[in-house]
């Protein structure tokens, strides 16, 4: 899918984008609280990179907890990006953000970050190298050693597993609410927009983006997470 194409269907689902995903939220929450065991020996004043932040929910759940902490929110989405600034307005942390509406490529360079999260991004790059690129544009935002988290959609999809997980991934979209015609483009979706590849490849694009040694720290159906450092 063109870029411009995904920026418009975020632009149209960002009003009601937490509403229709609210019933996924023990999804949500447990890599949330992952995440803050990956994070937990970062500065008491990190700076926190989030890119592809959409409506702000990795942010809201690591100010609530730590105070000192400053964001960087990137997203080419500018009506996803609104309502990221309204849940750090309403969340009391708004001073602690700054938002970049656009991709990463077109943030300015500032002091480099302690850590970067990046969630159900890299996964609509289909281009291999472009997904290197990516991953490489983070780590050299990052300071040595800066800590990445990022989560994908992945599975080998070749693979009998796959079908099986697929139609499980699927049953737990329908009881969240989403309907059947929805599951049906999403499925197609994955099939045709998404690089939907096995957590082996996605770990070794990570490393060839400039970081050690990914390591798996949370599944969720479809959805892995990695951490790792700057190389």
């Amino acid at each position: 899918m063109h870029p411009a194409e995904l920026k418009a269907i975020f632009d149209q689902q960002a009003a009601g984008y937490d509403t229709r995903w609210a019933r996924t939220a023990p999804i949500r929450n447990a890599l949330h609280f992952l995440l803050d065991a990956v994070f937990a020996g970062l500065p008491e004043d990190a700076r926190i990179l989030c890119v592809g932040a959409g409506t702000g929910e990795e942010i809201n759940a690591l100010a609530t907890r730590h105070p000192m902490w400053t964001f960087t929110a990137v997203e080419p989405s500018g009506a996803m990006l609104a309502v990221c600034r309204s849940k750090a307005d309403a969340g009391g942390y708004l001073s602690r953000c700054s938002f970049h509406e656009g991709y990463l490529a077109t943030l300015p360079d500032p002091a480099p970050f302690d850590a970067a999260t990046c969630f159900l991004v890299s996964q609509f790059i289909t281009d291999r190298s472009a997904r290197v690129d990516f991953f490489r544009s983070m780590a050299d935002r990052l300071r040595p050693g800066g800590l990445l988290a990022c989560a994908d959609i992945a599975a080998d999809t070749e693979s009998t597993a796959y079908t099986a997980l697929l139609t499980t991934w699927h049953n737990m979209l329908l009881a969240a609410g989403v309907p059947s015609s929805g599951v049906e483009q999403m499925r197609e979706a994955y099939r045709r927009d998404v690089a939907v590849l096995p957590p082996a490849q996605v770990a070794t694009i990570i490393a060839d983006g400039g970081f050690d040694d990914p390591v798996l720290f949370h599944q969720a159906g479809l959805i892995h997470a990695w951490c790792a450092r700057r190389g």
